[in-house]
């Protein structure tokens, strides 16, 4: 039995040294907020710091005047004496100052905090989405990633500030506690041991509290997120004719109820709870302050002390115990905002994989690009979505690849593009490995357009000023890409030709069918006038055949000196490159001409001769 309660003992120990273990290690979030705010804006931070500790000086030594105040009436009264009268006014004109200048102070601290918050909301964003911009496409695709950088953005803007208005306030407030102590220690010590430890038991509380909140917001990130994007699909323009064709409104009206009763419900239980114990352990300081209120009024009724004296001990108890109460607080709130904050640091420190290569060339310009055994395993899949992919593609050669959905066509494209690396094989171009090119080199000289292209809400030659940001402001460029992608006449015809907005987002923007925004996306690709390699995923699937075969025309015109990738389910088209590589299931099947995939009579030839039939 004696056992039995001694492990239960340690392991209670434990706990709590556990706890109080963690708490000890989310202040060290303390200084790197203060080398947040300093980076954001030194000045003001300077001007903050000032303000906090001429706050905190301040009250003390108006509590002093306001004894002196009193004491000196009561002697002017008795004595009747001018100098007595004047001397009292005199710290009342003193106190006067003193109340301007800490509300002065207090209104200083109001406008530096305003505007660090607006500048350093933005510092953190762009900290964030920086750090975004460094990470791999593989990180885009994990669900865990998206729930990590969702909890740094949702209140990282604010805490960083918040933790330095808490360090700051602390600083006040411990500054405002020493006076109040040095003048309380007057009456007795035992007054300071009263305002000390009534307010401890509410800050343990608090503190708890602070901790089971923050693990309530980091479990439910995942919930948090699903509501998010029932948000879109109830309020985007672009998903707004589906759920209204198919009526999908109160369904997802009711997923996002469920998702918000659940959540409330966690809150509501956690504040009841939260709310119950603050009151109760409120209590005990407030008997406290009363306990020693009659104390120090027994005092005065029995002349130890002066009317004077009362009337600071009653003031420096009450803002003192307020102090300390702010003080704890503070350190409980300080809590709270470094677990945010390690959420925010989680993210920003999230290892970045290093690039390797620096190359800007190839030791064989001739060779063109090669594709030697390659395959590739998606992160957390077991299953390949290329195997043993070879082929090559020889200066100004044009590659169609084709195959069903899900063959790894995109899949082959990422690679290419480096936006992952082969699991195994490799992939040369002018006979270097892609690991070993520098990655800005090597998509300077690759134009890409996928299947998904972005319909960004610019303006149109924006829209296709993209494709090379180097040349992004060039309207002479725009035009010429225009023209090469076929997008120019029907652009010709919108009400400011290159300078009409895009999408609905904005006022007077103008919205383009699927065929016209495909061909604003060929263009983007033709930006990249100096790329050795053109890219196309699906380029006509939106258009006619008509504008089909007059963009095919143009881009083998257009990319005559270049090396082309097309992907594309329409053989009217494939047929016209130099090689054809059909996929299935991530392995090549078929590799050479249209005469000679057609007279191997396979999956090629089945297909085509099936499209064929459809036109006949």
């Amino acid at each position: 039995m004696v056992r039995r309660h001694r492990r239960r003992w340690q392991r209670a120990m434990q706990r709590q040294l556990a706890f109080w273990q963690g708490t000890l290690d989310i202040y060290q979030y303390c200084g790197r907020a203060i080398q947040l705010v300093w980076q954001t804006h030194s000045r003001l931070t300077i001007a903050l710091a000032l303000c906090t500790l001429v706050s905190g000086l301040l009250p003390g030594a108006i509590a002093y005047f306001g004894k002196l105040i009193v004491d000196g009436v009561i002697q002017a009264a008795e004595s009747g004496a001018i100098a007595d009268r004047n001397q009292a006014l005199r710290y009342l004109a003193i106190e006067a100052v003193l109340v301007m200048a800490l509300a002065g102070t207090r209104q200083g601290l109001n406008l530096c905090t305003s505007l660090l918050r607006a500048l350093l909301a933005q510092k953190v964003n762009l900290l964030i989405l920086e750090k975004a911009q460094q990470l791999p496409l593989s990180y885009f695709e994990d669900s865990e990633f998206y729930d990590k950088m969702n909890r740094a953005r949702r209140e990282a803007s604010s805490r960083p500030l918040s933790m330095v208005n808490r360090t700051f306030g602390l600083m006040q407030n411990a500054l405002s506690l020493l006076t109040y102590s040095g003048l309380l220690l007057q009456f007795s010590g035992w007054a300071v041991v009263i305002l000390l430890g009534a307010t401890v038991p509410a800050f343990v509380a608090e503190t708890r509290f602070a901790g089971q909140a923050f693990r309530l917001f980091r479990w439910r990130s995942p919930e948090t997120r699903r509501q998010n994007y029932l948000e879109v699909l109830l309020g985007r323009e672009d998903y707004a004719k589906e759920v209204k064709l198919f009526q999908l409104g109160p369904m997802l009206l009711q997923r996002y109820q469920a998702i918000f009763d659940q959540l409330y419900g966690e809150d509501r239980d956690l504040t009841v709870r939260r709310s119950g114990w603050t009151y109760g352990l409120g209590l005990l300081s407030t008997a406290a302050f009363y306990g020693t209120y009659c104390w120090i009024v027994l005092a005065a009724i029995a002349r130890r002390i002066s009317l004077g004296e009362l009337t600071m001990y009653l003031t420096v108890f009450r803002q003192g115990q307020n102090a300390f109460a702010a003080i704890l607080t503070a350190i409980g709130g300080m809590y709270e905002d470094g677990l945010y904050l390690s959420n925010l640091y989680e993210f920003l420190e999230q290892p970045i994989p290093q690039t390797e290569g620096t190359a800007s060339s190839g030791p064989d310009p001739t060779d063109g690009l090669r594709f030697e055994q390659v395959s590739f395993t998606y992160p957390g899949s077991d299953k390949l979505a290329l195997s043993a992919v070879s082929f090559h593609l020889k200066p100004r050669q044009k590659l169609a690849i084709v195959g069903e959905n899900g063959s790894g066509k995109t899949t082959l494209i990422k690679l290419l593009t480096r936006l992952y690396v082969p699991t195994q094989g490799r992939i040369l171009l002018d006979g270097r490995d892609l690991q070993e090119w520098d990655v800005a080199v090597l998509r300077q000289r690759i134009g890409v357009i996928f299947q998904d292209f972005v319909r960004y809400q610019f303006k149109v030659g924006e829209n296709i000023g993209v494709g090379d940001v180097q040349r992004l402001e060039q309207e002479s460029q725009w035009a010429i890409a225009a023209q090469k992608g076929t997008a120019k006449p029907f652009i010709e015809t919108l009400p400011d030709g290159f300078q009409t907005q895009l999408g609905r987002w904005f006022r007077g923007g103008q919205e383009l069918s699927g065929g016209q925004w495909q061909k604003i996306a060929l263009s983007r690709a033709f930006m990249r006038t100096d790329a050795d390699l053109l890219v196309l995923d699906e380029p006509t699937s939106a258009m006619d055949a008509e504008a089909e075969t007059q963009i095919f025309d143009q881009f083998r015109l257009a990319t005559e000196n270049q090396m082309a990738i097309l992907i594309s389910h329409r053989f009217s088209t494939v047929r016209r490159a130099d090689e054809i590589l059909v996929l299935s299931a991530g392995r090549v099947i078929e590799y050479g001409t249209h005469e000679a995939l057609l007279a191997q009579n396979g999956r090629y030839a089945r297909l085509f001769r099936m499209q064929a039939a459809g036109y006949q």
